[in-house]
């Protein structure tokens, strides 16, 4: 399951968000023994696995307990609802939430997708202004949708200027490969499959706008109150698997891709187009005169969560974000 906007578009999920506020008011603290903490099926995100079995979060004293979540949006229902005291989820994600009040806050970023996400298009598709009038498969309000958004607009383009077609991850990167449309936005492994076949390139990924695929560390206000040693001891721990994963990446994708259900050569794909945080890199995103940093280009994301009616309300991105863990973590 790959990362998504959440799309509030759906009556439904509108009603989730709604109850998740007043159940993160009445629920009760979860038990102090242990963090637990969401994770989904992203590299970002499946690390903190390594960071069990190499005995990180032990080495730094936190008290942790990951729960695995093979559909994400129920992460964010989670976190959102008290059941966890902490979620992996993206910013975009992060921002329906904070337009609701719910005191949620940012505590680390784990990555930035740096190429796992690309726009790819047929040999005869040379340039920007080639994909006029063409059709391109995407999931709609999905990471891939605000991928093509912020390329056309970074070449003087605009959704309205192509045909879009709306399918999931799997049935656009088929319909691409069948000839059915001439451009597909997809993340890895399609791309790397799609290169490989000779039949497409990517033309646009997401290396090319840094800091605006975040992927991070959510905690509720009340866990950090009450257990912010183990959070603490959580980033301290993260900045190791960073660099075991750098030491030893092979031993890093093998213990990755058993959680998925993966061979490691298979797992291997999404490392170079994941840019994993160090602390270097969490201080320079936590710092709102850095351009790519989550102060900096949260208005940029919430423009496009409320011009396409993907949250309720302007969300304060100042609320969601705590960087004393990180400072604490530093010293």
């Amino acid at each position: 399951m790959r990362r998504v906007l959440p799309s509030f578009k759906s009556s439904v999920l509108s009603a989730l968000v709604a109850v998740a506020a007043t159940l993160a008011l009445t629920a009760p603290l979860p038990a102090q023994a242990e963090v637990k903490v969401g994770v989904s099926d992203w590299p970002g995100w499946v690390a903190w696995y390594v960071a069990e079995q190499k005995g990180f979060f032990k080495k730094h004293g936190a008290d942790v307990k990951l729960v695995w979540f093979a559909n994400y949006t129920d992460s964010i229902s989670a976190l959102s609802s008290g059941q966890l005291d902490a979620n992996s989820q993206t910013w975009s994600d992060t921002m329906g939430p904070l337009a609701k009040g719910l005191p949620l806050k940012t505590i680390l970023v784990n990555d930035n997708s740096a190429g796992n996400d690309a726009v790819v298009v047929s040999p005869k598709i040379k340039s920007f202004k080639d994909l006029k009038g063409k059709k391109i498969a995407l999931e709609e309000f999905s990471v891939s949708h605000f991928v093509l958004a912020t390329a056309l607009a970074k070449h003087g383009m605009k959704p309205s200027d192509v045909k879009i077609v709306n399918l999931s991850a799997g049935d656009a990167a088929a319909a691409f490969m069948t000839g059915r449309v001439d451009a597909a936005v997809v993340w890895n492994p399609w791309i790397h499959q799609i290169e490989a076949s000779g039949k497409g390139k990517a033309l646009f990924t997401s290396k090319d706008m840094p800091g605006l695929i975040p992927d991070l560390l959510v905690a509720q206000e009340k866990s950090i109150a009450s257990k912010r040693k183990d959070l603490v001891g959580m980033i301290k721990a993260w900045f190791d698997t960073v660099k075991f994963i750098q030491d030893k990446p092979a031993e890093a994708a093998a213990i990755m891709s058993k959680v998925v259900s993966l061979k490691p050569e298979e797992y291997t794909v999404f490392l170079p187009g994941t840019k994993f945080f160090d602390a270097a890199a969490n201080k320079a995103a936590f710092d709102a005169k850095n351009p790519q940093s989550l102060p900096a280009v949260a208005p940029t994301i919430a423009s496009f969560l409320l011009e396409h009616k993907l949250i309720d309300g302007k969300p304060d991105a100042s609320k969601g974000i705590d960087a004393s863990l990180l400072t604490e973590a530093l010293k």
